[in-house]
């Protein structure tokens, strides 16, 4: 008798994400550096370029996969940036922000109080990827987000 397979695989999420990178393996040495990611996973192909790798940040896992060019798989310094940020939450956006920066991230934008509610940073990885990093520090009504967004940024509200 088979035993019944889980759906999603434990301990995934439903939405998973799966970078496209230039230097896979050099991309999990940096998010092990920047964001103390855990290794889970690494599939080599046979010229020694990553077909499949995953690490866990905090309880999320990200999947890569390096460049492959003749299939259209290309990350985001290829593509002249990306669309898409990447967003964690940590327990000091502060402190993460500068181990990014100190790992090799660009800085983006540093750590702010944000009007929703969050200390609130972006770094630009050395692979092309945005990673926002927040810690939430207060909750707050949408009026109160409202009435802060006005201040902080007169222009949008």
């Amino acid at each position: 008798m088979t035993a019944k397979v889980n759906p999603i695989p434990e301990g995934m999420h439903s939405v998973t994400p799966h970078l496209v990178v230039d230097g896979a393996a050099d991309a999990i040495e940096f998010y092990k550096k920047a964001f103390n990611a855990v290794e889970t996973a690494r599939i080599p192909g046979k010229d020694g370029k990553l077909i499949h790798a995953a690490v866990r940040i905090g309880d999320s896992t990200v999947m890569l996969v390096d460049e492959f060019r003749d299939f259209g798989n290309l990350g985001p310094k290829a593509l002249k940036g990306s669309p898409v940020t990447l967003h964690i939450y940590v327990p000091d956006a502060d402190a993460t922000y500068a181990q990014a920066i100190a790992a090799g991230a660009a800085e983006k934008m540093p750590p702010a109080d944000m009007f929703w509610g969050d200390r609130y940073g972006q770094v630009t990885d050395p692979f092309g990827h945005v990673w926002s990093i927040a810690t939430h520090t207060r909750d707050m009504t949408r009026e109160e987000m409202d009435a802060a967004m006005k201040q902080q940024m007169p222009d949008c509200g």
